[in-house]
């Protein structure tokens, strides 16, 4: 933080890193350099947000009158959200702005790992041919790893910050152990990386999972004997120089597509898809809202909001009266448990969906004075979103209004049906239920009543039928048959039974009628099993709602690659 003793392109610099009170000295230094003509370079500026007032006034100041030469230079992390976001409008209007975008594609990121070391770096270890292929690997995999973000949540359920230095230092630790050991210590160098040096910005189970696979994959014995390729058409190189595997990289590796990362190309459209249809809704929310839109502008959306408002109200049926079904129930099964829940979760959402539209209804009438939730509400449908008073009251979901209400009136017709005697429906629809986990673990617990099991040692086994809802007309007698599970990353093969390859542009392929049962945990089978997890929505994530074991064929680390879940809603 203080006046350097040297030139840089015949000019004084000055060059202040912010934070721990250096605001005086920067300060001082532009007073200075705006007299003399000097460089002034300010440093992690995102460190002193109280303090950018100050500067945004110094700039101000010395825009006028100071020397010719005068330059200020200022650096900062990147905000993590919009919310974080607090260099002042004046600096950023009146400054170049540059911004150092991270590589796009396998290839730029694979060959910017690669950057991170030497011809020196490779010459370093006693066991060349080892550390050379072992350090290509990891450069690979740090390549996949950051640059599968793109793939939203079929790529990693969370955003993770992975980063130059767990590459760097994950190879420092192979160089270490390879020099203190004749042998390469596969096991502890997987479990270094996956689970401390990457593993450690990981916080979901499945993305670990993930993390692990990988490096199962490319990190082992079948690397030395050139039998392992990281990617279809992309074996892993030999012993190489420096300039040589940057070349190999140019020459052999195939053209950018999700089969680098063990994705199938459906998660391209998907993740293409979806970021589309974000776009196109923020031109939509983009568009002027009050009465200088245009004449005419606000009464065509008081009278699209007002038809579809009455349409609402008309559609919506009364709430469950739940006195009438306590008084219904002849015994307090897990199921009837469940149902009551349910029934109660959806009086507490209708209620508020016919509050909040009754009192619009009245503000758009004028009997009532707009307040600032009523014109949140009103803007919401007219832009086809959920509003979010109900989404605080609902289930998670990634659909637009109009689907979304199409939804809820299936939920309460279900809901109907099931307590009109509190019998078991013959297949339940798993993605209708606010808490799925509530009728799952009622499975268990009806199962445990009635064999006398203990509930902490029994799980839930999933076998696949080969039918569809309406070839079902009775529940079964221990279980339950689940219809309405999607799913992403691969299909279902009813005829062989297995998990399969996906077709193109099938992209959540619907599920047979899955059959349901509690058994104890001693007696499931593992062997060519996938366990895949379930999700409320595309969204996954937070959304997570069991595990189920399916049958596959090929090794199961195919499917983690390739992100394959079960989906309650698409």
């Amino acid at each position: 933080g203080k006046k350097l003793g040297y030139t840089f392109n015949n000019r004084n610099l000055h060059n202040v890193s912010l934070g721990q009170g250096q605001e005086v000295v920067a300060e001082q230094a532009l007073d200075l350099a705006a007299k003399e003509g000097h460089w002034v370079i300010l440093q992690n500026i995102h460190l002193v947000a109280k303090w950018l007032s100050c500067l945004e006034k110094k700039l101000e100041q010395h825009s006028e009158g100071s020397h010719q030469d005068f330059r200020v230079f200022i650096s900062a992390e990147p905000a993590p959200c919009p919310e974080s976001h607090i260099i002042p409008q004046g600096i950023l209007e009146n400054s170049i702005k540059i911004t150092s975008e991270a590589p796009t594609g396998m290839q730029a990121n694979l060959h910017k790992a690669l950057d991170n070391f030497s011809q020196d770096t490779l010459e370093m270890c006693s066991q060349e041919k080892e550390f050379r292929s072992i350090l290509f690997a990891l450069c690979y995999f740090h390549a996949v790893v950051a640059e599968r973000r793109k793939f939203g949540a079929q790529g990693w359920n969370r955003s993770y910050p992975f980063n130059t230095g767990d590459l760097t230092i994950s190879v420092s630790v192979l160089h270490n152990y390879l020099q203190a050991s004749s042998k390469v210590p596969y096991d502890d160098l997987r479990y270094l990386v996956g689970d401390i040096m990457y593993g450690g910005h990981i916080t979901d189970d499945w993305d670990r999972r993930l993390c692990k696979t990988y490096l199962e994959e490319f990190i082992k014995p079948e690397m030395m004997e050139g039998e392992l390729c990281l990617a279809p058409g992309f074996p892993l190189p030999g012993n190489m120089d420096y300039n040589g595997y940057h070349q190999y990289i140019d020459d052999v590796l195939p053209p950018e597509s999700p089969y680098l990362y063990g994705l199938h190309p459906n998660a391209e459209i998907g993740f293409l898809t979806q970021s589309s249809e974000q776009l196109l809704r923020t031109v939509l929310e983009l568009q002027p809202r009050d009465s200088s839109a245009g004449e005419g502008g606000m009464g065509t959306k008081e009278e699209t909001v007002k038809i579809l408002l009455e349409e609402m109200l008309e559609k919506l049926t009364d709430e469950f009266n739940m006195a009438e079904l306590m008084a219904k129930v002849e015994e307090r099964t897990p199921y009837t448990v469940v149902a009551l829940q349910e029934c109660e979760r959806m009086n507490v959402l209708t209620a508020e969906i016919r509050r909040s539209l009754m009192e619009l209804e009245l503000g758009l009438k004028g009997e009532l004075t707009m307040t600032s939730d009523m014109e949140n509400l009103q803007n919401s449908l007219f832009l086809d979103t959920v509003p979010e008073s109900w989404l605080k009251r609902s289930y998670p979901s990634m659909a637009s209004l109009g689907s979304w209400f199409a939804d809820l009136l299936a939920r309460i017709n279900e809901l109907e049906a099931w307590t009109r005697d509190f019998s078991l429906p013959s297949t339940l629809w798993l993605g209708g239920f606010f808490n799925p986990q509530s009728i799952l673990t009622a499975i268990m617990q009806t199962t445990a009543r009635k064999n006398k099991w203990p509930l902490d040692k029994m799980m839930l086994q999933c076998d696949v039928t080969k039918k569809s809802r309406e070839d079902f007309a009775s529940a079964p007698r221990e279980g339950a048959y689940v219809h309405g599970l999607f799913m992403e990353g691969a299909r279902w093969d009813a005829q062989a039974g297995i998990i399969t390859e996906a077709r193109l542009k099938e992209l959540t392929p619907a599920m047979p009628v899955v059959f349901i049962k509690a058994i104890p945990d001693d007696k499931q089978d593992t062997r060519c099993m996938y366990p895949c997890p379930l999700y409320r929505t595309r969204q996954r994530g937070p959304t997570y709602v069991w595990t189920f074991n399916l049958k596959t064929k090929k090794d199961p680390s195919k499917w983690v690659l390739a992100g394959v879940a079960l989906l309650l809603q698409v």
